[in-house]
């Protein structure tokens, strides 16, 4: 090995390392690259970069905690402009939950608006689609396991089952990234969930308001037997942004920041 390698070799240590030290609890490190999306206006590979994504779905009792924090977000104070009639519908009341639901099941019956507000609270975001799909195409020992009849076969035998937000989170198989529960519990939130229904230069173009919707139409999918990304994309295109419902949920990411020599000092 010449100086060169190992001085690239050492380089990635550090880096590594740096990553590591610097991860966050109950969250596992995503190492970016490159994919080929179902959807895309022109079918091109997208890059995703490194970040950090919460290892389960936020729970009842995280949301609760975050609601006592921030009142606005109260079952009978939330604005109706931010969040539909059943918002919270499985809690009596701003801070009791139904007695049929379980303080560690995954929140449900958030809008879109209440888990963006509550990822920014954290000091975190909502993933974007492309980081979703990117970790959820992993299964336990392959990060694209897209090819696998086995890997789409077992999710869409979870998508035909009835999804439910009353089971404890952690009860699925994590997968190579060491995330829980992306198949076969709920379906969450994304950022930019609507990325598909655009009309700007850019898919990503998040500023125009009909961002607030998405479309679910068969058009410019690179794979058209993934049935089971098929089915995402389609409960996304029947949303509205206030919308709540008894098996959306949501987690949430975060950028990676690595200190630089100047930073460290």
């Amino acid at each position: 090995m010449n100086f060169s390698q190992v001085f690239r070799l050492l380089f990635v240590l550090v880096v590594f390392q740096t990553t590591l030290q610097a991860q966050t609890k109950d969250m596992a490190f995503i190492e970016g690259s490159r994919y080929i999306p179902l959807y895309g206006r022109d079918s091109t590979v997208v890059e995703v970069k490194d970040f950090e994504m919460d290892i389960y779905p936020v729970s009842n009792s995280q949301y609760l905690d975050f609601v006592k924090k921030f009142p606005k977000w109260q079952k009978s104070k939330v604005i109706r402009l931010f969040a539909d009639k059943s918002y919270l519908a499985n809690w009596e009341t701003d801070f009791k939950l139904k007695d049929s639901e379980k303080s560690n099941s995954p929140i449900t019956y958030v809008s879109w608006f209440a888990a963006k507000a509550y990822c920014e609270c954290q000091g975190k975001r909502l993933p974007t689609v492309d980081e979703w799909e990117y970790v959820a195409m992993a299964d336990q020992t392959t990060k694209d396991a897209r090819v696998k009849e086995t890997y789409n076969e077992q999710i869409l035998a979870w998508y035909e089952a009835t999804r439910s937000n009353e089971s404890n989170i952690g009860q699925t198989p994590k997968n190579v990234w060491g995330v829980y529960d992306l198949h076969g519990l709920v379906w969450e939130w994304t950022l930019d969930f609507n990325s598909v229904l655009i009309s700007g230069e850019s898919r990503k173009d998040t500023d125009k308001d009909n961002n607030l919707f998405c479309g679910s139409a068969s058009v410019n999918t690179t794979d058209l037997m993934n049935y089971a990304a098929f089915m995402r994309y389609a409960i996304r295109g029947s949303l509205k942004a206030k919308y709540s419902m008894k098996n959306l949920g949501f987690r949430c990411v975060k950028d990676i920041k690595i200190e630089s020599k100047e930073e460290s000092k």
